[in-house]
Parts: C-alpha cells; sequence; structure tokens
C-alpha cells in the first residue's frame, strides 16, 4: 500500500497550509494545519519547516502503516525537513518525493478550499490556472475586509511593497547602527555584534565598488 502526503495553500495569501495524507488502495484521507501563525512575524525564521514535519509525522502516525508500506511526500520545499524525518523513522527505501497529482491532491485542494470559505472569502474559479490573479483577487478581498487580514501570510517579503502590508514589515524591522556612516537605519535581520552592518546607501556604495573591482580582474 502506499500513503501520499501533499498539501494545499502555501501559495495562497490567505489562511495557514492544509496538509493532508491519502491512502490510494483504501481511499482513507486525513488532514490537519500548519497555522498562519508561522507565515507572520516568525517567517523569516522558517520555522514552519519544523512545524510541516511535525504536523506531516503526526497525520502519518494516525495510519498505522504496515511494515512494507511507502510513503510518498510532495516535492515541494515545505516538505524537505518532514521528509527527512520520514526517512529517519520509516527508511530511506520506503519514503520517496514526488509530484502529486490525481486524488490525493484534490482532496487537499478542497479541504484548504473548505478553510478559507469559511472565513468568509470565495476562492476563483480558475485559481489553479490563474495563480496571480487568484494572488490579488484575495488582497482585494482583505482590503474589503480588513479585520481578516490576522488570516493573511503578512510576513512573506514580497508583500512589503503593497500599502496594505507595510505595518506588518516595518514592526518586523530591527533599529540599527550603519558601521560605515554611523547613521540610524532598520534592517529585516537581527544585528549582531561581531557583523558590520550597513544602511541603504552605504550597501549600494560598498556593492558599486565590489563590482568595478570584479570588472578589474
Amino acid at each position: 500500500m502506499t500513503l501520499i502526503v501533499d498539501d494545499a495553500g502555501s501559495g495562497d495569501l490567505l489562511f495557514g497550509v492544509i496538509v493532508g495524507a491519502y491512502r490510494e488502495e483504501t481511499g482513507e484521507f486525513k488532514y490537519d494545519l500548519i497555522d498562519v501563525r508561522f507565515y507572520q512575524d516568525i517567517f523569516r525564521e522558517k520555522e514552519y519547516l519544523q512545524e510541516s514535519s511535525r504536523v506531516v509525522s503526526k497525520l502519518v502516525s494516525k495510519f498505522n502503516l504496515k511494515a512494507d508500506e511507502a510513503v510518498h511526500i510532495c516535492q515541494g520545499c515545505i516538505f524537505d525537513v518532514a521528509a527527512e524525518e520520514l526517512r529517519k523513522v520509516y527508511g530511506e527505501d520506503r519514503v520517496c518525493r514526488i509530484k502529486v497529482t490525481g486524488e490525493a491532491q484534490r482532496l487537499v485542494e478542497i479541504a484548504y478550499l473548505d478553510e478559507i470559505r469559511n472565513l468568509g472569502y470565495e476562492p476563483l474559479a480558475e485559481r489553479e490556472e490563474k495563480r496571480g490573479k487568484s494572488f490579488f483577487h484575495m488582497m482585494r478581498w482583505l482590503k474589503d475586509n480588513p479585520e481578516m487580514l490576522r488570516y493573511a501570510k503578512t510576513g512573506w517579503p514580497r508583500l512589503k511593497n503593497y500599502h496594505l502590508f507595510k505595518k506588518f514589515h516595518k514592526e518586523n524591522g530591527y533599529t540599527a547602527t550603519c558601521t560605515d556612516c554611523g547613521i540610524e537605519c532598520e534592517v529585516p535581520f537581527q544585528p549582531q555584534v561581531d557583523k558590520p552592518v550597513y544602511c541603504p546607501k552605504c550597501w549600494s556604495l560598498r556593492r558599486a565598488k565590489r563590482k568595478r573591482k570584479k570588472v578589474a580582474h
């Protein structure tokens, strides 16, 4: 028998990520959630990878795998840690990465759509084929329903370019003193005392100097 593990929602702006496990031979399906908070303030720490591993391990254990049963897990990077941990438990030969299609993919997708509908959002019918359009559709819905921003993946770095999400990224910044010019600046990482920190202007100047040196050589 084979157990297939897939996810839905990791590339979507709304809600967390659904992780589902489907046993082909029996049609059994179970799913769990990577909470949206892992894609908000702590997104940069990539703790969602460890949470994904925890969720997958919990799901797989519910199926009481047979001694010869294989686990096929989606190739997505969200499962990189989970796959390695599964191999430690079940062995290299029983765990493999695949591109998930068919019934397993369909069921996980349905679970995700049910969850975002529970928020009051109606997804686009063609969202799988038009990911860009779906992203902006969700963003417009959030603009109309700002109280639902608590269910958005506000930690994504690319969102800092949109006014709707700027406040979340400002709160996640760190104040530091530029090593070169001495002015106070904001950086998107925790400064360390033994490493230099540069403001945007000084960083650009240093990068330009490096490029000139490469050209000279």
